[in-house]
């Protein structure tokens, strides 16, 4: 079989690369291989869904400018067939608040935000109660709020996403990718589980978690390892106002879902490694004081439910890689993304398709997430992580 582009991995970012291809090029023939087509350990339909424009570095929001302007028109958009998909995109605004240790990297990143044409506004204590009189602010020096950021359903956003490219010719196989075979500085075929080969002119790598697997099949290391991380749906007993996508502190990072609240405490110090093993005692010990210091109302908090998954977290400089990578010019990595693939999917998608068929990018240039800057060992960080 012979494909002129292949995509391992069919989460929301293989779906994505596979969608824009086409949509750029529909001559252009897409193969995604997915191994779980029901998706039941896939990273996607585990993440908590949050979308944001506040990040610090402009690839970043010019990403989430152009993902949060798509996931507007997305029914439109991604409609098969006249039925249009309802990805539950809730523009409930993000805030992020920071003790006095934090608070002239928030103001640095808030002025490049607003520099950038983001809706964003600066808060001080006696503003952040004021508007959330719930909260405690006691240890905080600022706060910033981004009214037109929020989240949505990650689940429908991949399915919708994968309905979208099939009915436009994009193959999704259901195999597993046991090989890679190379000649040169080309990238030739690759080799399936079923003992199937496919011949392809571009091969995508965007199995998230997964991606140093495939990466190692032609001897290119990269620094992206599985990171554990729980999202935990807990209801308070007592009445909260309504309240924005929250990152705190001490890595709190929750928002409102029906009754009561999905979120958790993503820790770096997590083992790295493919680890589905569920810590009953992590929201006791860890979660649950931090909620209950920000909103005395979680004092008396259950939680409901905990789905571990995994970020595809880039131990370098928690930044994705995006473009080729080693010395195969046409093998690419969308990957590395470290919490924040499912929100740039669209972005990404569109970049790595302009790459792919004309060479270049032509709309958001993403040339510092490009695999050289590991070989240089010049990280680039985003400052805008609690």
């Amino acid at each position: 079989m012979r494909t002129d582009l292949a995509v391992v991995g069919g989460g929301a970012m293989g779906a994505a690369v596979a969608y824009f291809v086409r949509l750029v090029d529909p001559s252009v023939d897409v193969t995604v291989v997915e191994r779980d087509p029901t998706y039941t350990m896939a990273s996607t339909p585990r993440a908590s869904g949050g979308v944001r424009r506040l990040f610090s570095l402009p690839e970043n929001i010019e990403l989430s400018n152009f993902s949060l302007a798509f996931f507007d028109d997305f029914a439109e958009t991604m409609a098969v067939d006249g039925v249009q998909p309802d990805i539950g995109l809730k523009k409930n605004g993000y805030l992020f608040i920071v003790p006095p240790s934090g608070r002239e990297t928030l103001r640095r990143n808030f002025e490049t935000q607003r520099r950038m044409g983001v809706n964003a506004a600066w808060l001080e204590p006696d503003q952040l109660k004021a508007q959330w009189p719930s909260m405690n602010v006691g240890d905080l020096a600022a706060g910033v709020h981004s009214p037109d950021d929020g989240w949505l359903d990650p689940h429908s956003l991949l399915i919708a996403f994968r309905n979208k490219a099939k009915s436009m010719g994009v193959e999704f196989m259901s195999d597993e990718v046991t090989g890679l075979d190379h000649q040169g500085h080309s990238l030739t075929a690759m080799r399936l589980a079923s003992g199937r080969r496919i011949e392809a002119g571009h091969v995508v790598n965007a199995a998230g978690a997964w991606a140093k697997e495939i990466c190692a099949m032609v001897d290119v290391q990269v620094p992206i390892e599985p990171l554990k991380r729980y999202e935990h749906y807990f209801e308070a007993q007592d009445v909260i106002e309504p309240l924005p996508y929250l990152k705190d502190p001490e890595r709190l990072a929750f928002r409102p879902e029906g009754r009561g609240y999905s979120g958790g405490v993503p820790t770096l110090d997590e083992p790295r490694g493919y680890d589905f093993n569920v810590d009953h005692g992590y929201f006791e010990g860890v979660v649950w004081p931090a909620l209950a210091n920000r909103f005395p109302q979680f004092d008396r908090t259950i939680c409901l439910s905990t789905l571990p998954g995994l970020y595809d977290q880039n131990d370098f400089d928690a930044s994705p890689i995006i473009g080729p990578v080693g010395a195969l010019a046409n093998f690419h990595l969308a990957a590395g993304f470290s919490g924040h693939g499912l929100m740039h999917a669209p972005g990404v998608g569109r970049a790595l398709a302009e790459l792919i068929l004309h060479g270049r990018y032509e709309t958001i240039d993403l040339g510092r997430f490009g695999w050289q800057r590991i070989v240089d060992g010049t990280p680039v960080r985003e400052a805008g992580i609690i």
